[in-house]
C-alpha cells in the first residue's frame, strides 16, 4: 500500500509538471502573438505568468520582457494610468530586483512626473548595479543637480564659514545652551559642531528626503547617531512632545539665500520662538543661558548699491532697436521674470543671483553702499512685523555717472557678538549676491548728483526692491526719509519732482508686454547670432529659388527689401505657390522665422508654445509689415505635439529646418542627433538643417575653483568631520553655466578640436575619438572646459565662447588632478552618447 501511494504521488507530481510546462509554453506563444499585434498589455500579463511559473526562464526571456514592459508602460503613461504603470514596475522589480535597465526606466518615469527624490534612488541603484551603464549615469547626474544643489559643495569647502559657525556655536554651548535645534540641517555639520562643543541634547530637522538620508549617513559615520536626533520634517511641523520632549535653549540655522529671506528663515524663526524655543532673555536680568532661548544668527544687516553691469543688462533688457533687419523698437516691451515678479501677486523670487567678483565684464558702482535694513532674529515682534510693514522709500545718491543696470544686495550675518559673516562682493565668500535688474525705464543713464529711487518691502518671505527709477539732480529733492508720504517744501518742488520721475518710467500701457527668460533676452541681444543665420538662410533660399529677384531678398541688409505693400495686399489665398518652407524648432522665443520671412517668398513656421510669445511675434511681424499668412505657429498644425518634426504639407518638404543644438548652459541639447535624423528625411533636395555640423573644442586647465565647486575636498574644510564621501556621491562630472573669460584658471594647453557632430552627413560622425593634447605650461590638470563652433554651413559659423555669445561654457572636472610638465602629451578619450559628452584622460 505505501508503495502504491508513493507511485500515485509521483504520477500526480509528474502530471502537474507536465501541465506547468504546457501552460508556460502556451503563454510564451500567446505573449509572442500579442507582441506581433502590438497588444503589449496582454503580452506583459502572459510574461508575468510565465516568469512566476518558470523562474528558471528569467535569463532567456529577460530582454523580451523588458521590451514588453517598456512598451506597456508607455501606453499606460499616455492613458494617465499612473498607478497601473508603477504596479507593473514593482512587479517587474520583484522578478528582476537587480536589473539596472528596469531600475533606470522606473527612475525616468518618476522623474518625468516630478518625483525627483524617488527617481534619484532608482538611478543611483542602477549605477551601483552597473557603473558603466551610460544612460543611468547621465540620468543620475541630471537629477543630482536638483537633489543636492551645487552650493552645498561650495559652502562645505568654505573653511572660514565653517569655522565662524563653529566658534559661535561653541560660545553658545559653553555659556550654557545645552539643548539645541538645527533647522535645515543639510549634511548635519552644524549639529555635529554643537555635539562636539558639548551640547546635551541635539535635534536636527531636514525636509529634503535625500539630504535627510545623507545627514543620517554622515552622522553615523562620525559616531554621533545616538547623540543627534534627526527629524525628516519641516521645522513648522515639529511638535512638543511628539518630536522633541521640551523647548530648547538654542536654535541655529543657515536657511538664508543671497537675498537673506528667500529660504523662509523669518517664518521658521517665528514658529520656533512661538513653539520650540524657551522665552528670550529678560532685560536687565542675569540668568543662565540654559534658561532662555536664543538664535544663531542673532541678526543681519542688509546693504545695497546701484551698479552698471553690461552682463546683467544683456540678460534683462533688450538693447537692440533692430536685429538682422527686424525692427523691435516700440513694438513690444520685453521684461525678464524678475520685473514680472514685482507686479505679480504670486510668490515669485524677485531677484536673480550673481557672483559679482566673477561676472563677465565686471561691474561699476554708481552709488556708495547703503544700509537697506536690519533684522533682529532674537526679537519675535520684529520678525512678525516684517511681513506687515508697509513699503518704504530709499534713495541712493549717484556718486559716479553711468548706466543704471541693477541694484545689488548683500548682507552681514551677525552670528553672535563676536562672530560675523559677510556676503559682500568684495569678500571671498561662498555666497552670491542678490541682483534686482532695472527694467521699464525710458532713460537708464544717470550722472553724478542724481538720485536712484526705490521702494523696499518684505513680502512673501522675500526682500523686494521695486519701482527703481532715477531722479535728475536738477529736481533737487530729498527722499531720504522712509515715510510713505513725502514731505515736500512747496507745490513747485512737487511738480518738478513728478516731472522728473515721469520722464524716467515708461507710461504707455498700450504697448504689449512679453516676459522672457533671461537666457531668451540674452539671445535676442546676440546680434552676430541673428546676422549669421540671416546670411546662411539667404544663401540656401537663393540656391533653391534662383529665379527670384535678388534685390528683393535683402541678403546683406543693404537691399531694398521685399515689396512690402504688395505683400500686405496679397491674401492668404494668393500665397506664392513656389514659396519655400522654413521650420524653426528652437527652444523658447525666437525671431528667426521673421528673419527668414523677410528674405523672400517664404512660409515660416515658429514652434513657440506660449500664447504671450506668439502674440509678441505677431506684433513684431506687423510692425515689420510682414504678411500675416507668412508666419504660422507650427504646433497649432499638429495633431500630436510630441511629434514636432513632420512634413509641412502632404505635397511639400522643408527647405530649412533650424534645430536648437546647444543649450544656454553649454551642454548639447537632448536627442539632437535623433531630431537631425528625422529632419534629414523631411528636407527637399538642396534643403539644409541648421546648423549643418558642430565642432567641439576644449583645453586642459588648472582651476582650484572648479574643484571646490564640484566636490568636498577631504576633511580639512569641514574641520575634521567625515562628510566628503557621502555628499560626493552626488557630484557630477560636468560643471555648466561657466564663463571662461572670468573663470579662475590657468590654461595648460592650447584649444584642441575634440569631436565633430554632423547633422547633415551622419557618416562623418564618430561616437568616440582619442585626441592627443600637448602641455604648454606645467601644473595640475583639474578640468577640461569645452565649447562649440557651430557651423551653419562652410562659410557661416558661431563660436559659443565669444564675448557677444548668449551661450555659456561647460567643463569636465577630473576626480583626481594630474600633474603635468611642459612638453608632456596627454591622450583624451572623448565619447558622445545620447547628446552627452564625456572626456577622460588616459594616463
Amino acid at each position: 500500500m505505501p508503495n502504491t501511494n508513493a507511485k500515485l504521488r509521483s504520477n500526480h507530481r509528474g502530471g502537474r509538471e507536465a501541465s506547468r510546462r504546457e501552460l508556460v509554453s502556451r503563454s510564451l506563444q500567446s505573449a509572442q502573438h500579442c507582441l506581433e499585434n502590438q497588444d503589449f498589455g496582454t503580452a506583459y500579463a502572459h510574461y508575468l505568468l510565465v516568469l512566476n511559473l518558470a523562474p528558471e526562464l528569467k535569463p532567456s526571456v529577460k530582454e523580451t520582457f523588458q521590451f514588453t514592459l517598456f512598451k506597456w508602460a508607455e501606453e499606460l503613461d499616455s492613458l494617465a494610468r499612473i498607478q497601473d504603470l508603477f504596479n507593473c514596475y514593482e512587479q517587474a522589480l520583484e522578478l528582476y530586483p537587480n536589473d539596472e535597465v528596469i531600475c533606470n526606466s522606473m527612475g525616468e518615469h518618476l522623474f518625468r512626473m516630478g518625483f525627483r527624490d524617488e527617481a534619484a534612488g532608482y538611478f543611483h541603484k542602477a549605477v551601483k548595479l552597473n557603473p558603466d551603464f551610460a544612460d543611468a549615469k547621465e540620468n543620475f547626474y541630471r537629477v543630482a543637480n536638483w537633489l543636492v544643489e551645487r552650493w552645498h559643495f561650495i559652502m562645505l569647502n568654505d573653511a572660514k564659514r565653517n569655522l565662524t559657525y563653529l566658534k559661535a556655536i561653541e560660545n553658545a554651548v559653553h555659556s550654557g545652551s545645552m539643548s539645541v535645534l538645527d533647522i535645515g540641517t543639510g549634511t548635519g555639520i552644524l549639529s555635529m559642531f554643537a555635539k562636539k562643543a558639548g551640547a546635551s541634547f541635539v535635534y536636527a530637522c531636514e525636509l529634503s528626503k535625500t539630504m535627510y538620508e545623507l545627514a543620517r549617513d554622515v552622522v553615523a559615520a562620525n559616531n554621533m547617531e545616538r547623540e543627534i536626533k534627526l527629524l525628516h520634517l519641516k521645522s513648522l511641523d515639529i511638535e512638543i512632545p511628539k518630536h522633541i520632549p521640551e523647548r530648547v535653549s538654542l536654535v541655529f540655522t543657515e536657511t538664508v539665500d543671497a537675498g537673506l529671506f528667500g529660504e523662509g528663515i523669518v517664518e521658521s524663526l517665528i514658529h520656533a520662538w512661538e513653539h520650540l524655543l524657551l522665552q528670550p532673555k529678560p532685560k536687565n536680568q542675569d540668568i543662565s543661558a540654559g534658561e532662555y532661548g536664543r538664535v544663531i544668527p542673532a541678526s543681519a544687516t542688509i546693504f545695497g548699491m546701484a551698479v552698471e553691469c553690461k552682463e546683467i543688462r544683456k540678460h534683462h533688457r533688450v538693447e537692440m532697436q533692430e536685429v538682422a533687419g527686424v525692427c523691435l523698437s516700440n513694438s513690444v516691451q520685453f521684461f525678464s521674470p524678475t520685473y514680472a515678479a514685482a507686479a505679480s501677486e504670486e510668490t515669485v523670487e524677485p531677484y536673480t543671483t550673481e557672483k559679482l567678483s566673477r561676472i563677465p565684464g565686471g561691474y561699476r558702482p554708481l552709488t556708495e553702499p547703503c544700509q537697506v535694513m536690519t533684522v533682529d532674529f532674537n526679537n519675535l515682534q520684529e520678525l512678525k512685523s516684517l511681513a506687515s510693514r508697509k513699503p518704504w522709500k530709499l534713495s541712493l545718491p549717484v556718486t559716479e555717472g553711468g548706466i543704471l543696470d541693477a541694484v545689488v544686495v548683500w548682507f552681514v550675518l551677525q552670528l553672535d557678538d563676536e562672530h560675523a559673516l559677510s556676503t559682500s562682493p568684495s569678500e571671498e565668500t561662498c555666497w552670491e549676491q542678490a541682483v534686482y535688474p532695472v527694467q521699464g525705464l525710458l532713460d537708464y543713464s544717470v550722472k553724478t548728483g542724481d538720485t536712484v529711487m526705490m521702494e523696499v518691502c518684505c513680502q512673501d518671505c522675500y526682500l523686494k526692491i521695486q519701482k527703481i527709477s532715477s531722479l535728475p539732480s536738477e529736481c533737487g529733492m530729498d527722499f531720504s526719509d522712509r515715510d510713505d508720504t513725502l514731505s515736500l517744501g512747496n507745490e513747485a518742488e512737487l511738480c518738478n519732482a513728478l516731472a522728473g520721475l515721469q520722464t524716467s518710467t515708461k507710461q504707455d500701457g498700450s504697448t504689449p508686454v512679453c516676459v522672457l527668460e533671461s537666457t531668451e533676452i540674452a539671445l535676442l541681444n546676440d546680434v552676430p547670432y541673428h546676422e549669421c543665420f540671416k546670411a546662411a538662410m539667404s544663401k540656401v533660399l537663393l540656391s533653391l529659388n534662383p529665379s527670384k529677384d535678388l534685390h528683393s531678398m535683402d541678403v546683406d541688409g543693404h537691399g531694398s527689401g521685399i515689396n512690402l505693400q504688395e505683400n500686405q495686399n496679397r491674401s492668404s489665398v494668393d500665397v506664392d505657390p513656389d514659396a519655400l518652407y522654413v521650420l524653426d524648432v528652437s527652444e523658447g522665443f525666437s525671431i528667426l522665422p521673421i528673419i527668414a520671412g523677410k528674405l523672400g517668398p517664404v512660409r515660416a513656421y515658429s514652434s513657440v508654445e506660449k500664447e504671450q510669445h506668439q502674440a509678441a511675434l505677431h506684433v513684431i511681424a506687423e510692425a515689420n509689415h510682414f504678411p500675416k499668412e507668412t508666419l504660422e505657429f507650427w504646433l497649432s498644425h499638429l495633431e500630436e505635439e510630441s511629434v514636432v518634426l513632420q512634413r509641412p504639407k502632404s505635397d511639400k518638404l522643408w527647405s530649412i529646418i533650424i534645430l536648437d543644438v546647444i543649450e544656454p548652459s553649454g551642454l548639447i541639447q537632448q536627442e539632437v542627433m535623433e531630431k537631425a535624423a528625422i529632419s534629414r528625411c523631411l528636407l527637399h533636395s538642396g534643403g539644409k538643417i541648421f546648423p549643418q555640423y558642430v565642432l567641439v573644442y576644449g583645453m586642459l586647465v588648472e582651476s582650484e575653483s572648479l574643484l571646490l565647486e564640484s566636490a568636498v575636498q577631504g576633511t580639512e574644510p569641514t574641520l575634521g568631520f567625515n562628510i566628503a564621501p557621502f555628499i560626493n556621491q552626488f557630484k557630477v562630472p560636468v560643471r555648466v553655466y561657466l564663463d571662461l573669460s572670468t573663470l579662475p584658471c590657468v590654461p595648460l594647453s592650447k584649444p584642441a578640436e575634440l569631436l565633430r557632430l554632423d547633422l547633415m552627413t551622419p557618416p562623418l560622425n564618430c561616437p568616440s575619438r582619442e585626441v592627443k593634447v600637448q602641455i604648454c605650461k606645467s601644473g595640475r590638470v583639474t578640468a577640461i572646459p569645452f565649447w562649440y563652433h557651430i557651423h551653419l554651413d562652410e562659410d557661416h559659423s558661431l563660436n559659443t565662447s565669444d564675448e557677444s555669445s548668449h551661450w555659456k561654457q561647460a567643463a569636465v572636472v577630473l576626480d583626481d588632478p594630474i600633474p603635468v610638465q611642459v612638453g608632456d602629451e596627454l591622450v583624451l578619450d572623448v565619447q558622445h552618447h545620447k547628446s552627452n559628452i564625456s572626456i577622460t584622460v588616459k594616463r
